[in-house]
């Protein structure tokens, strides 16, 4: 590979001791490559953090960049970072074969197959301290759309880094596939059982008929054929089971592995994902159906495109209120153990739920989320459950199949559950119970098997005892109660800021000024991440090119907020005390008054929510 890679750098053109280019494209340029490539660096950015962990303090750094080798992402050690900026080793920087000769880059992008090239095995000799291990990302089509690399110093080379980086590159790929398509069934198999949910597991794609779509490179390897043969095939023809079989499996409450043979006679397990939707069931022709039989005509999955962007892990960023909370979840998960997570507004409870799904055995099914408070209580009921054909007025034609069982084999998140109605708390109960749901105008009950995660801003225990949230319920959701504290007493704000501003900055590298990071510990933030997110996407767009935020990128009422609050806390005089515990005295008692509801408590006494939070957090 390496004597291939200098012969076609001599064939471009390229001498060995020549001056490169490390000038990085323009920095419209770079954003237009990191927009081209969205879905990508989406998926990449966690695993990449995560490979970073392994190999931080090891003079490496981690690169992502496009199929043409221009770098859309990096993260490194800072005592790395100046040298790697010397051969442009950052965001902007190109790094294929006509330009930089034989690097692990470029010949992987070259070679379509991963590349390790060790100190001066690099053509050029300006690179020949560097050693770099990358494994080109294929996408559902088996075109090189990127590539993972982990490049350092030469003598910090480590013989599993190579290994690291290929497992990583395979995790993005199957994330990727997983996310190509909608409307299919997927099928997740291997010879073991036990590989079923690894990097090692082979995944295929089916139409609802049953025609084969792509695979990965490992479901390539066990199919024994190439992406171009499996095209005449079928779900039937490959694994020697009917597509309505598969339905029927999923429609059982507890289903578990497949068990199949393939066209070889190998004998495989496997795990499907029936992502369905209504349309499916009409609209598809016969002609594209296995045998031209006709498909069953009842509706199994319809559940969102699954976004496996966050785990428990990559929320792990230091504070020990989050370290006890992932602690407990973690020991809970594919228990079969309800989860209530409690929280103030915007301090990430389905972001927890989402990690808590992608972290389970049900991870390649749908996560389902259904806001409670934000759906019409006239709605909430069919949004659920699902509705026939006529079922009332203005009822979708051919029907809803609801939520619960859009969810079915994976995770249903109930947010903001204290809001639901009194009303169905009952028949979520009986659900709960049976794991049979009933859809509105249906005489049918039809299994489901969901793992259920719940989330509430309110304290339920008040509910109960004021009627309006029902005991039996509340004991059947707190398998495990957690709850996340709100930004202001977390320990971690500048690592979770670093983490936003990465996943903000279009790939770019953004830091914050001491005094501004100041301003944010020193901030209540009422808001919670809603707010800091916010506050960062407009930051970055002020600072453009200059890279560090400071007090003039920040919005006027930030600012304001945060000098009255400096204010209040450095002129209260002692004289002044009673006053003050009669004013939170107030505050607290209109907000019991209020159900906890700031924004109610705040309209009463004519004040801001900021003041409320300011008042009650300064008096502890």
């Amino acid at each position: 590979m390496i004597q291939n890679s200098h012969q076609r750098s001599a064939a471009y053109g390229l001498a060995p001791n020549a001056k490169p280019d490390f000038s990085p494209v323009c920095r419209t340029e770079l954003s237009q490559a990191v927009e081209q490539n969205r879905v990508l660096h989406t998926y990449a950015l966690p695993v990449m953090e995560t490979l970073y962990e392994q190999i931080v303090n090891t003079h490496n750094m981690v690169i992502l960049t496009d199929s043409t080798g221009l770098i859309v992402h990096s993260i490194g050690d800072a005592d790395f970072l100046e040298k790697a900026n010397r051969v442009a080793l950052q965001p902007g920087a190109a790094w294929s074969e006509q330009s930089k000769g034989t690097n692990a880059i470029g010949t992987a992008i070259a070679e379509r197959a991963p590349a390790l090239v060790h100190a001066d095995q690099h053509f050029l000799t300006a690179n020949h301290f560097l050693t770099c291990s990358a494994a080109p990302i294929f996408d559902h089509q088996g075109k090189v759309i990127g590539v993972l690399d982990v490049s350092g110093d030469q003598h910090s080379f480590h013989k599993h880094t190579m290994a690291l980086v290929r497992m990583s590159a395979q995790m993005i790929e199957n994330q990727l596939f997983s996310a190509a398509f909608q409307d299919v069934i997927t099928l997740h198999f291997h010879s073991r059982p036990e590989f079923i949910g690894t990097l090692m597991e082979g995944i295929a794609s089916f139409t609802p008929g049953g025609r084969f779509l792509s695979a990965n490179r490992s479901g390539l390897f066990q199919l024994g054929l190439s992406l171009a043969a499996l095209k005449a095939h079928t779900f039937s023809s490959l694994f020697g089971l009917p597509v309505s079989a598969l339905f029927d499996h999923y429609r059982t409450a507890a289903p578990g592995l497949l068990n199949m043979c393939l066209h070889s006679g190998v004998r495989v397990y496997g795990r499907a994902e029936l992502r369905l939707s209504n349309s499916y069931f009409q609209t598809e022709p016969r002609s594209a159906q296995e045998g031209g039989t006709e498909r069953p005509r009842h509706v199994v999955d319809t559940p969102q495109q699954s976004r496996r962007l966050s785990s428990l892990r990559y929320l792990n960023t230091g504070d020990p209120q989050i370290a006890n909370v992932i602690d407990k979840v973690g020991k809970v998960i594919g228990r079969d153990i309800p989860i209530l997570i409690m929280g103030e507004t915007g301090t990430g409870k389905e972001l927890l739920a989402q990690a808590i799904h992608n972290d389970s055995p049900r991870a390649g099914n749908p996560f389902v989320a259904v806001n409670c408070a934000s759906i019409p209580e006239t709605l909430i009921e069919s949004e659920l459950f699902g509705y026939e054909d006529g079922a009332f007025t203005g009822a979708r034609k051919k029907g809803s199949i609801g939520k619960i069982l859009q969810a079915n084999g994976g995770s249903l998140f109930l947010d903001e559950i204290g809001d639901m109605p009194l009303g169905l708390q009952a028949r979520l109960l009986r659900v709960l119970q049976e794991r049979m749901v009933t859809p509105l105008g249906s005489t049918k009950s039809i299994p489901v098997n969901v793992a259920v995660i719940c989330a509430t801003n309110r304290n339920l225990r008040d509910q109960i005892a004021k009627s309006a949230f029902r005991e039996d319920l509340y004991y059947r959701l707190n398998g495990l109660v957690v709850k996340l504290p709100p930004l202001r007493e977390r320990t971690d704000l500048e690592i979770v800021i670093q983490k936003m501003l990465a996943v903000e900055s279009n790939g770019e590298h953004y830091t914050v000024s001491p005094d501004i990071m100041q301003m944010f510990k020193q901030h209540n933030w009422p808001g919670n991440f809603r707010q800091l997110t916010n506050l960062l996407r407009t930051a970055i767009v002020m600072a453009g090119d200059e890279r560090e935020i400071r007090r003039e990128h920040m919005p006027d009422d930030f600012l304001d907020d945060v000098g009255e609050a400096h204010t209040s806390t450095t002129s209260a005089a002692p004289g002044r005390a009673r006053l003050a515990d009669a004013e939170v005295s107030l505050i607290r008692s209109t907000l019991a008054a209020h159900d906890g509801n700031v924004s109610a408590a705040a309209k009463t006494l004519g004040v801001s929510r900021n003041t409320i939070y300011r008042k009650l957090n300064m008096r502890g």
